[in-house]
């Protein structure tokens, strides 16, 4: 093994259960506001709901959940949005000692039957009649199961009813023996390839980064003398919400809830509820800033964003050799660019974000060093962090003081990262996962000797900064023997506001090539600016060419980062964007690349055909190396 980074140990403080975390809070502070809801989509005020009434709710609902004959180590499934019952239920399952399966809403039928089968749950929370009737489509062959409760139909209300019998002293006594390592959740891989894996995660386990999150960074997600606040709006379904969840409630972070993933319903969160704290996905700060430049142009000061959005990633980039000792910092030409956008840009910016963001974290791929400088640069730090569900979330967390844009930071305290010599990255400590459900093969294949193979491909610096570089499953290799990581392609793809996703592909390829969707908003945008005269057919095809172009400036900019073998030389620009929903994401907006591959094989064989056919001659092999594209 090569590039070695120990951290610290330190010892976890849990000495209990999950739900110890809201029953300590309320004793300890009461009168803390701890969740926010609206009770109208449309409402600008949020409720805040105390410490000790999240406790009570907590409470109430654990006692029906005993009278409906849920006990320790039973299994029940939660299959809804990010919404505020999801945080409450949770743990008042936990009270009871039992064990959460998170279940994405918008889950296929066959996904659905799959989780609910291997992980044996008896009961399954589902949010509307759309989930009653996947449920009962497959219930027939789930003999487990005993309860399917509907959240809009007044199911939570149910339960607490039918448990005013049960004695306060009852729910007391199936907390306390919930011990650190009984398991918490069966929460399952996102299935990339293949069906996906059930991750036995411990309260120990999901506690441990929470906790140590907490003790080091807390002070720094809120102005000093004020409550930290964040915004929950990614699934609860992926480690990642969980994690966010958890930290709030340990930390007495203040939380609301979106369940609606729309850029209105996100915006108007944002600006009524008004977190101190952002998280998200590479996905959502990527779409944060293309709504940015899209908004200036349409004000007609798209000109002065991209000048301003360039002193602010040259602002942070100084400031950054400064705080990691390679230089002095701004220079006065620069500070003085910067304050002069700060009044009339920056301080904009941060309003959409609702005017109190100061920190934020991306997480579930790799964020762009690019991004990361330019959201530090307008005041907003988001440094881009690591984990994954086999380690119940955080591994790697970016030191105060020291933040190194473009990597993942450093393994958290009492967390072994080591870089195998194949590139794989590894992992030791408290949070990772019990094993997988079901599957003694792929826990022996992942745990190797007390070290977690995470499959992720990264590099460790000299300073113990890990950079990741791609999945290990994802290399392609070309024809002629070249290995390409496609993510670095990917992500330096989409930073053109005009590509809303990519696919980088060349498996045994003569080169390496991409499928590209658009993003619809920028592209209206981008033809309004445009505005090229003439009748329709003829404006219609010099608008085409004009796309190509920029479209080509894009790939351009991508294959400046790596080597001519490693370039993109053929692209695609497809109609429609990859989806949950015709299943080539996964829930967390993650790549089902197996499944693109497949779905769009005659596609794929076109662009390439295409190529072969107009390069052919004397030099075919040398004109591979000259970039192409080929509009679907």
């Amino acid at each position: 093994m090569r590039d070695v980074a120990l951290a610290p140990d330190v010892t976890s403080p849990i000495t209990g259960g999950l739900a110890d975390g809201v029953f300590d809070l309320a004793d300890r502070d009461p009168t803390l506001p701890l969740l926010a809801r609206r009770a109208d989509p449309a409402a600008t005020v949020w409720e805040e709901v105390t410490a000790v009434e999240v406790r009570d709710e907590v409470t109430d609902l654990a006692k029906g959940l005993v009278a409906a004959g849920i006990s320790p180590g039973h299994r029940v499934a939660l299959m809804a949005r990010t919404r505020y019952e999801w945080t409450v239920l949770c743990h008042a399952l936990w009270a009871v000692g039992a064990e959460v399966v998170p279940i994405h809403p918008t889950s296929a039928r066959e996904q659905v039957e799959w989780i609910l089968r291997d992980a044996g749950c008896v009961a399954v929370v589902v949010e509307d009649e759309q989930g009653v009737m996947t449920v009962g489509s497959v219930c027939t062959r789930l003999p487990r199961l005993r309860h399917v409760w509907q959240l809009d139909a007044g199911a939570l209300r149910e339960l607490t009813e039918r448990g005013a019998v049960v004695p306060y002293t009852t729910v007391e006594s199936l907390r306390r023996i919930v011990l650190p390592d009984s398991t918490a959740a069966i929460v399952y891989t996102s299935g990339t390839s293949g069906r996906p894996l059930g991750c036995a995660l411990s309260h120990r386990g999901l506690a441990y980064p929470c906790d140590v999150l907490l003790a080091g960074w807390l002070h720094t997600a809120a102005p000093p003398g004020e409550q930290p606040s964040v915004l929950a709006f990614l699934p609860f379904s992926h480690v990642y919400g969980i994690m966010i969840m958890l930290t709030c409630v340990r930390g007495g972070v203040l939380m609301a809830h979106e369940p609606e993933m729309t850029e209105a319903a996100l915006s108007s969160a944002l600006t009524t509820f008004r977190p101190t704290y952002l998280y998200g996905v590479p996905s959502v700060f990527e779409k944060l800033y293309k709504n940015f430049l899209r908004a200036a142009g349409q004000a007609g000061r798209g000109a002065l964003f991209e000048r301003a959005a360039q002193t602010a990633r040259d602002f942070a980039a100084a400031e950054e050799r400064r705080r990691l000792g390679g230089g002095a910092g701004p220079g006065f030409d620069l500070r003085l660019q910067h304050a002069l956008y700060e009044r009339t840009v920056y301080r904009r910016l941060r309003a959409a974000l609702g005017g109190r963001v100061l920190r934020g974290t991306s997480g579930g791929s790799s964020l762009s060093r690019e991004l990361s400088l330019f959201y530090e640069g307008i005041g907003v730090y988001v440094h881009d962090g690591y984990g994954l569900t086999e380690s119940s979330g955080g591994i790697t967390m970016q030191p105060l003081g020291r933040e190194k844009s473009g990597t993942v930071g450093r393994p958290l305290p009492g967390t072994d990262v080591h870089v195998a010599d194949d590139g794989e990255i590894l992992v030791r400590g408290p949070s990772v996962f019990q094993g997988y459900v079901s599957d003694e093969g792929a826990t022996r294949f992942a745990l190797r000797g007390g070290w977690l193979a995470t499959g992720d491909i990264g590099r460790l610096d000299s300073e113990g900064y890990l950079t990741i570089t791609g999945r290990k499953k994802d290399i392609i290799v070309t024809s002629g023997g070249k290995s390409v990581a496609p993510a670095p392609l990917e992500q330096r793809l989409r930073m053109h506001p005009l590509v809303h996703q990519a696919v980088v592909i060349g498996d045994d390829r003569p080169c390496v090539g991409a499928l590209i969707t658009l993003d619809p908003e920028f592209l209206a945008h981008w033809r309004a600016v445009l505005a090229l005269p003439g009748d329709l057919p003829g404006r219609e095809a010099r608008e085409e060419n004009a796309l190509r172009e920029e479209l080509a400036r894009a790939v351009a900019s991508a294959n400046s980062a790596v080597s001519r073998a490693e370039s993109i030389r053929v692209y695609r620009v497809l109609p429609e964007p990859f989806a949950p929903d015709n299943g080539l994401l996964t829930p967390s907006m993650k790549l089902r690349r197996d499944a693109i591959v497949r779905y769009c094989a005659a596609e794929i064989e076109a662009m390439y055909e295409a190529r072969s056919q107009a390069r052919r001659g004397p030099r075919e092999q040398a004109d591979w190396d000259e970039p192409d594209d080929v509009f679907r």
